[in-house]
């Protein structure tokens, strides 16, 4: 016996609606879309979809929808503003927001003057930086730049604002527009790293003073703070048109020691001539010294000076994982059959004071020691007998702290038969 089908109702809604009259929908519309501007947009684009308008309200349509979706995001932009950020789902929602303005500004004929009114609601929250979405706004505020007059608006509200970034876009701008006077004007406000350097030295160079950006990247060359990749490699470009070899291995050496690294120092030791690496080298060496110790060790190890890694380890602690620590213990690792006992003591610093109850997370960073320890001595100087009893005084004196003898049961394959 076949089951009875349930008779599926009509939804109330629906009779409403057809028994309503066009002005009464209308109404309806109305209200709902006043003060929600997230039902606002979903009825600019549903209608658009369905009703054909002239040009001229065409493109009206599309400024008011793509406001609606700005006022949807607004609330939450604002109290992101306010609080300084907030947490991922919300900045990821704003961002994906503000992204769709940001398209519907490329994508749509939006006519200037809303263009105009979106960058003043806008401006604002590039001017308080505070929102944690920071690229988004830019990206909206260029967005509503179609033409040079945009741009230059753009420009001259950024420069309104007086802060260090602004200032950066509103320079960037004239240098586009060609306005050339703005662009030194502002340019001149600040030249402290070697990416301002470059930025006036390519500036003059592309503009036709080649004589000029040369002085300039020359001076960058001898006073800038920092940030030099930039103008070495113009000027590396300018020293092999050039044949000035002297000239570009020695921009070629500050690329390699700002700062140093191994992989820097073996592309420079690669390049150089047996001639240029017996100059280089002993500079390259001074320099080693100021080197991260990561690095320091990884040249030692590379130049096979044993010795001298090992002397660095000595006068180090073991390192924190979370910061680049890995290097270092790799370095250690390869060091073990030749100076065990010596990189057995560092690996000791590891463990710090076994007899202190800490929370689980420290226990297990340091039980991952402790079978460094182990490794030592059971695998690398055979004497598993000094290991036992060493283990066995760190259990017995942690008997009453479990969380402890957990994680030590996870890191070390023999610490329950201790």
């Amino acid at each position: 016996m076949k089951a009875n089908k349930v008779k599926k109702r009509k939804d109330p809604l629906e009779g409403l609606i057809e028994a309503a009259n066009p002005d009464v929908l209308g109404k309806l519309i109305k209200e709902l879309a006043s003060d929600r501007p997230e039902i606002r947009r979903e009825c600019f684009e549903f209608l658009k979809d369905h009703v054909t308008l002239a040009p001229d309200e065409d493109t009206v349509s599309e400024a008011e929808a793509l406001f609606a979706l700005w006022w949807e995001l607004e609330p939450d932009l604002s109290d992101l503003d306010e609080y300084g950020g907030g947490d991922y789902d919300l900045v990821d929602h704003v961002g994906d927001l503000i992204y769709e303005v940001y398209k519907g500004l490329q994508d749509r004929k939006i006519p200037r003057e809303y263009r105009q009114e979106l960058l003043d609601q806008v401006l604002p929250y590039i001017h308080s930086s505070n929102a944690g979405l920071d690229d988004a706004l830019y990206d909206v505020a260029y967005g509503a730049c179609h033409d040079e007059d945009d741009l230059r608006d753009l420009a001259e509200r950024f420069e309104a604002i007086g802060r260090d970034w602004p200032l950066v876009n509103a320079r960037r701008i004239y240098r586009k527009i060609g306005d050339h006077k703005k662009y030194l004007e502002l340019r001149s406000l600040r030249m402290e790293f070697g990416a301002d350097y470059y930025d006036l030295a390519t500036f003059y160079w592309e503009t036709g003073e080649k004589d000029k950006g040369i002085e300039i990247a020359k001076k960058g060359l001898k006073e800038a703070k920092g940030r030099m990749d930039e103008l070495r490699s113009f000027m590396m470009e300018r020293a092999q048109k050039l044949d000035d070899r002297s000239g570009y291995i020695e921009l070629q050496f500050g690329q390699a020691t700002d700062p140093l690294t191994l992989n820097g120092y073996q592309i420079f030791k690669k390049m150089c001539t047996e001639k240029e690496w017996g100059d280089f080298e002993p500079r390259m060496l001074s320099i080693l010294e100021k080197a991260r110790d990561a690095e320091r060790l990884k040249i030692h190890m590379f130049r096979k000076e044993y010795d001298k890694a090992l002397s660095l380890l000595k006068k180090s602690r073991y390192p924190d994982l979370q910061y680049g620590g890995n290097e270092i213990l790799k370095i250690a690792e390869e060091l073990e059959k030749m100076y065990p006992e010596k990189i057995l003591s560092f690996y000791m610093t590891g463990l710090g004071n076994l007899n202190r109850s800490l929370d689980r997370r420290t226990y297990a960073r340091r039980a991952l020691v402790m079978a460094k320890v182990r490794h030592i001595w059971v695998d690398v100087m055979k004497t598993p007998e000094t290991w036992e009893k060493f283990g066995y005084e760190v259990k017995e004196m942690n008997r009453k702290r479990p969380a402890f003898q957990e994680e030590f049961t996870k890191a070390l394959p023999d610490w329950k038969a201790l």
